[in-house]
């Protein structure tokens, strides 16, 4: 017989022993890619069908942030510890801000519920939808797609760095008026920042900040697969701002990437820095917390938009695109580069 001594050395070496096969298979493994195959494995045969799609298929292109029916596979269609799985693939992409901040954003689908007296069927919070395409790993090149209503977040990786753009993040209601939820505002930085650097403007300023006294009815560049903004004035210049406004001007961009993981996150920071005095800030509306009111920031690799303008000013569209890298399009491109085939797999 053992002794007890000798038993509790031998569990000890076995939970060693495990920890250790735990930290190899994390080595093989990044976070990302494990949390992707993990989702894919938990799937039926015909789930994995619904969800997954080759790395070249036009299908990664598609980009919508309305209620309607996408593909991919949506959350009501899976079993509670799919929807988990899910949700961990979307938080793999995100900051905790940045994933309580999409989370908020998908349960505002059950107040509007209630305002509009939907039957449940638009407004459904299940109808969030997950696409895979190619094969997750941590060599090569695959991505993700979470999409829903005012949800539309494409995430590239390439050799296991995650990229993301576009990114959509909307807001309906803006402020919840009514109900338990009363005050809560999901966008509220990206909005109340941007109204602060406006603001902080003197009259001179303002004149070319603001290159319309009325807002458009919704950000300029759509659903468009080309992010593209032409015929419009570019707006006041940061080589034009004082110290204080460029500060202001920081804090606004870092409400489009403090969401992020820390390789998407890090990526926008590097081209926020190389733009430095190039990035264009610009405002269409009225000045005012009630007033329909739109602005973008613009810079030679990427923009971003914001409007605010439906349902009597209480309905936020954000989104920011990246001029050469949407869909991972420099990714890729140093992927063809360093000679790799880039055929799409499908996944599963």
């Amino acid at each position: 017989m053992c002794s007890p001594r000798r038993k509790f050395l031998r569990h000890a070496a076995l939970a060693l022993s495990g920890v250790h096969l735990a930290r190899l298979h994390l080595e093989a493994d990044s976070l990302l890619t494990s949390t992707a195959n993990d989702f894919l494995l938990s799937l039926t045969e015909e789930q994995r069908k619904v969800a997954t799609f080759d790395f070249m298929d036009g299908e990664r292109f598609i980009y919508h942030f309305t209620p309607i029916e996408r593909k991919g596979l949506a959350l009501r269609a899976m079993r509670p510890e799919q929807q988990h799985l899910a949700h961990a693939l979307l938080s793999a992409g995100l900051s905790q801000k940045g994933y309580i901040k999409a989370a908020t954003i998908m349960s505002l689908e059950e107040v509007l519920k209630v305002l509009e007296n939907d039957s449940g069927e638009r407004r459904n919070p299940g109808k969030y939808y997950f696409s895979i395409f190619g094969q997750p790993s941590d060599k090569g090149i695959w991505g993700y797609r979470v999409e829903g209503h005012h949800i539309s977040l494409h995430f590239t990786v390439r050799d296991g760095k995650l990229f993301a753009a576009p990114a959509f993040f909307g807001a309906n209601p803006r402020e919840v008026r009514h109900g338990a939820r009363k005050g809560l505002r999901v966008l509220s930085a990206e909005e109340d920042l941007g109204r602060e650097l406006l603001h902080s403007l003197s009259a001179d300023q303002r004149k070319v900040a603001i290159v319309d006294a009325q807002a458009y009815p919704d950000i300029l560049t759509s659903n468009n697969r080309k992010a593209a903004i032409s015929g419009q004035p570019s707006g006041l210049s940061a080589s034009r701002m004082n110290g204080g406004q460029l500060d202001k001007l920081s804090k606004l961009l870092a409400a489009y990437t403090d969401y992020l993981a820390d390789d998407p996150r890090k990526w926008r920071e590097a081209q926020i820095r190389e733009a430095a005095d190039k990035i264009h800030f610009a405002w269409a509306g009225g000045p005012d917390f009630k007033d329909p009111h739109y602005y973008r920031i613009q810079a030679p690799t990427f923009l971003v938009e914001y409007d605010c303008t439906q349902n009597q000013a209480n309905h936020i569209h954000t989104v920011w695109r990246d001029f050469t890298g949407d869909w991972g399009g420099d990714l890729l491109a140093a992927h063809y580069h360093h000679g790799h085939e880039g055929k799409g797999h499908r996944a599963g």
